[in-house]
């Protein structure tokens, strides 16, 4: 069991000036006068590989008050910063030219606690608070490479999510546990050829056999984590009978006998692994089942709100990451004689940008307050998703017009976000379904209930 949280920045006085202990036994731990932190974080990795600068931005280091972060919230944010440089952006190209992420870096993100921010330490987490989650996410999507981002973030806050909130002690011990630990990879099945955002229209089902168990039939796409993936939380029609009302979850072994799985070929995300997956006649054991049979419909629901806050906090942070890039190359690229930053039309017209980003920022913020007190977000989460994936699709191709042909480049990790954020408002909810989920909100006043607590 890791106990890498709470990371305790423990104040000691030391010749008059503070110095923070962070306690983080499985990596490495900082016991540095507060000055010489801040040196370190914004330390700028210049390979042109990457052009990924150390935001400054950040409200600890500009010694700005947060309602949000603390001090240790940000010294984890720097622990998290730290591996990602050493152990994703060196091995971006290869990833993605490979068109898959090994499956030791789960292992190493596991090693390091990372995967189990969000859960109980009965189960190998760190129990730590929403923030730490954020922060996590944040980091995450400032590696420049969408897939991985994505292939993380399905893992942890999507896929074993259910089984944390709903699945027996049983299924626990057996799948969220190695989750956390990295030992073994999950993928989220709801999607299918014929059914996207509509859930309700999913057609792959799960019939009883003679001793109990389910029977899975059917297909799944767009599934991420769906080739190297070890188990899949997945949406099954239970009764099909009754529509929405029918549709269970289950935990799904993806080396089970009668599964078939192939390998999408994608305009974005590379790196991360998206398979079609097939289904003929899988047997499942009947303890299998996540929380009540029939309510997985609901369940999804609910946790659909969750996926939406995480792609909202990704989508801003990978815009933010954009527009530093753009800025750095404008410092450098000069044109008619003096540099690109100097001309009005440009730097208004990221003046606009940077003001888009840190509204989005600012109202993500408030919505993963909300989140984080219990309170109904869906009609929060929408806004935030709609709005920060809408946004850094603008932004991206702002930034990439700004880069000039070099943009449209592949060894421009612009190009690269460009690919990636195009379907950023597609997955996870289009922005269509978005507007529509908001507008029966706020013009039929629907409202929606939590459900996992009734179970």
């Amino acid at each position: 069991m890791f106990h890498i949280l709470p990371f305790v920045a423990q104040r000691r006085q030391r010749s008059g000036k503070y110095a923070y202990c962070l306690r983080f036994p499985l990596s490495y731990a900082i016991n540095l006068p507060i000055r010489a932190v801040n040196r370190i974080l914004i330390v700028e990795n210049c390979r042109k590989a990457s052009l990924r600068t150390i935001s400054v931005t950040k409200i600890y280091l500009m010694n700005r008050p947060s309602l949000y972060f603390t001090s240790e919230h940000e010294l984890f944010r720097q622990s998290v910063r730290q591996f990602i440089e050493k152990y994703v952006v060196p091995n971006t190209e290869a990833w993605e030219s490979e068109r898959r992420i090994p499956i030791k870096i789960f292992r190493q993100m596991g090693e390091q606690g990372y995967l189990g921010l969000n859960f109980p330490e009965q189960y190998g987490g760190a129990g730590a608070d929403f923030w730490y989650s954020v922060v996590f996410l944040e980091e995450l999507a400032r590696c420049g490479m969408g897939g991985f981002a994505t292939a993380v973030s399905v893992h942890q806050f999507m896929a074993v999510n259910h089984i944390y909130k709903a699945g027996s002690e049983s299924l626990k011990q057996n799948y969220l546990m190695p989750a956390i630990a990295g030992q073994k990879v999950a993928a989220l099945g709801i999607t299918e050829p014929d059914a996207g955002s509509d859930v309700s229209a999913i057609r792959t089902t799960a019939r009883r056999s003679g001793s109990g168990d389910f029977v899975v039939s059917g297909t799944k796409t767009f599934i991420s984590n769906g080739t190297y993936g070890d188990f899949i939380t997945l949406a099954v029609k239970t009764a099909p009978e009754r529509g929405q009302a029918g549709i269970s979850l289950l935990v799904v072994d993806l080396d089970s006998v009668g599964i078939t799985r192939t390998k999408l070929n994608k305009m974005g995300w590379h790196s991360s692994d998206t398979a079609e997956i097939r289904f003929d006649e899988v047997c499942v054991p009947a303890e299998n089942l996540i929380g009540i049979e029939n309510k997985g419909f609901y369940y999804l629901m609910e946790s659909l709100q969750l996926e939406r806050l995480v792609a909202a906090i990704m989508a801003v942070s990978g815009s933010e990451l954009a527009l530093e890039w753009t800025l750095r190359y404008l410092h450098e690229r000069e044109a008619f004689g003096k540099k690109i930053a100097g001309f009005q039309a440009i730097r208004h017209t990221l003046a606009n940008t940077a003001t888009e980003i840190e509204v989005a920022r600012q109202f993500v913020y408030h919505t993963g307050w909300l989140y984080a007190q219990g309170e109904p977000v869906v009609k929060e989460c929408s806004m935030a998703k709609l709005y920060a994936s809408e946004l850094q699709k603008r932004t991206i191709d702002t930034c990439l017009q700004y880069f000039g042909g070099y943009g449209y480049m592949e060894d421009y990790p612009i190009c690269r976000a460009y690919r990636d954020a195009r379907v950023g408002t597609i997955a996870g909810g289009s922005s269509e379904i978005m507007r529509e989920i908001i507008a029966r909100i706020v013009v039929d006043a629907v409202e929606y209930a939590p459900v996992y607590q009734t179970r």
